[in-house]
């Protein structure tokens, strides 16, 4: 090869380096072994800028402080291009750090700071940091003000860019049924969820009108605090088309006092409108082997206090296993935990689909009669599991057009209130209802057992009531983990554990063993060969 060859390919591989350097910016690989593809986003977040008609400007406000910390923000950065090249010049990706552009402004933005602990040369010290995330498309803008995990920044961020494009907020409906609880102090955790997602909230006084726009609505409990009056105007609200997801139970538990003690209803009305929709709420208390731990405070002989730390099955441990993957809102299901929930039945109208949620295991079984929620004496819980003993639905999905509860009724009136209902629409509109049996799994008691996964399946279901079947594609898709219980059956969990103790105690240490006795032979043989060879060479000198 002669040197004018030599200097040509060499010009030529630098040009072509150069090149794959520029179209690497538009062009994009990943490979991402995941079961749902959590790492890649999806086909409709790729397909965003085909809803795009101006460009939409992505700026992540990053502290270059917070890289050295932890690799979450080269995570979110990488999301964010990845949204960039797919986009094809529609979405434009800005990385700025705060302290350049000036602190003021990202307060003025909305940008929440966070203070982490540094330690530099043995000195510790709090620093100030910010990584949120402003997306701005024309004269609309919308706000992540804290950003530290991709787990749900594509679901966050192509809702939110939907929304912005559309011109339209996302708005749900909430009425809290029981007189007793009260939105802010009783949902917090849910109204944190659903605000963080991008939900705003519209709080509905029980027989307040139910606007006809509303996307959606949750009814939260009521069975004996709302009068017909009020289930009316819900009634009318699902013929114009409104969705509705109702968490209702079909036995009362005195949370307030904290007795627990379960009666059944003296209004049944709410329960019977449900049931009208093809949903039957069992007066029962549904339990299952598949149960959540309970701590609680008792006495001893001695006076002292104690906690004891139970399996309560009236808390149900709802499977991953046992979700519809078939249907949105249940596919990439990641458990539910329910506290003193009814069975379902399903007996829907002509009009009406039905499809199973989620269900509890084959181990569960019904309280029908004697309703006994104390976890002190823990065989009275079983007193009819022979007799009842089976799977659960616990969760259901209606679609279609629904009979109207009070059609063909003299329309309720209320007590002092001049005010007229406003008559049933002649056509019932194609609609959504979901129905579980239960109300306080939406409440702050998912504390108790840390039930993040309780959220997840509420902002499923608002989407999905919302219309947004493509948009719960993408939570269904997040990495998810599983349960650490889910072997109910106390003979097979035995097995496992055995087993286990078995590997771990003795199968792998003896491996061990076994390979430090292959490794000290093999240098044994090594060393006595060595010592041959060196004899060898000697005797072959001489």
């Amino acid at each position: 090869m002669t040197k004018k060859q030599v200097i040509i390919i060499t010009a030529l591989s630098v040009i072509a380096f150069i090149l794959a350097l520029m179209v690497s910016g538009r062009l994009w690989l990943r490979l991402d072994l995941t079961k749902n593809k959590a790492y890649t986003i999806s086909k409709v977040s790729r397909n965003l800028r085909r809803e795009l008609t101006d460009p939409v400007s992505i700026t992540y406000y990053l502290s270059n402080k917070l890289r050295t910390i932890t690799p979450a923000p080269g995570e979110i950065e990488d999301m964010l291009r990845e949204y960039a090249a797919y986009s094809r010049g529609k979405i434009r990706l800005i990385v700025r750090d705060p302290l350049k552009t000036g602190l003021s402004k990202a307060d003025e933005l909305g940008l929440l700071p966070r203070q982490v602990q540094t330690v530099e040369q043995d000195n510790a010290s709090l620093v100030t940091v910010y990584s949120g995330i402003v997306i701005e498309y024309l004269d609309r803008m919308d706000v992540l003000p804290w950003v530290i995990s991709t787990d749900t920044l594509e679901y966050d961020l192509t809702s939110r860019i939907r929304s912005l494009v559309n011109d339209s907020e996302r708005w749900l409906g909430v009425i809290v049924g029981d007189s007793f609880r009260q939105w802010r102090e009783d949902f917090g955790y849910l109204e944190m969820t659903l605000a963080e997602a991008g939900y705003g909230t519209r709080l509905i006084s029980a027989g307040d009108e139910i606007l006809e726009n509303l996307p959606a609505l949750f009814v939260l409990g009521g069975v004996e605090d709302m009068d017909d009056w009020a289930l009316y105007r819900i009634d009318r609200y699902i013929q114009q088309g409104g969705k509705v997801l109702f968490a209702v139970k079909g036995v009362f538990i005195d949370t307030v006092y904290g007795s627990i003690e379960a009666r059944l209803y003296k209004n049944q009305t709410l329960l019977d409108m449900i049931a009208s929709y093809g949903v039957i709420i069992r007066p029962e208390l549904a339990l299952d082997r598949s149960a959540l731990t309970l701590q609680y405070q008792t006495r001893s002989q001695s006076g002292m206090v104690q906690y004891r730390i139970i399996r309560y099955p009236l808390w149900i441990g709802v499977l991953d296993d046992n979700g519809n993957v078939k249907h949105p809102v249940s596919s990439g299901f990641s458990g539910l935990d329910l506290y003193w929930a009814s069975p379902l039945e399903l007996s829907p109208p002509s009009s009406v689909k039905a499809d199973v949620l989620f269900t509890s295991t084959p181990q569960a079984w019904s309280m029908k009669e004697t309703f006994f929620t104390s976890p002190e004496i823990p065989y009275m819980l079983e007193m009819e599991a022979n007799e009842t003993r089976g799977v659960k639905i616990l969760g259901a999905a209606l679609s279609g057009t629904f009979p109207s509860f009070f059609r063909g009724s003299v329309k309720p009136l209320r007590e002092g209130s001049e005010e007229e209902l406003p008559d049933m629409p002649d056509n019932a509109k194609e609609s959504r209802i979901i129905v579980v049996g239960d109300t306080d799994f939406t409440t702050n008691m998912i504390n108790a057992t840390q039930a993040r996964h309780n959220l997840d399946f509420l902002l499923r279901a608002a989407d999905w009531l919302s219309s947004d079947d493509d948009i719960i594609g993408i939570r269904s898709r997040q990495p998810q983990t599983g349960r650490f219980d889910k072997i109910t059956d106390d003979k097979k969990r035995a097995a496992v554990m055995k087993i286990i103790q078995i590997v771990n105690v003795g199968f792998i240490p003896l491996l061990v063993i076994i390979a430090g006795l292959v490794i000290a032979s093999r240098r044994r043989a090594q060393a006595r060969n060595t010592e041959l060879k060196s004899v060898k060479e000697k005797d072959d000198d001489v």
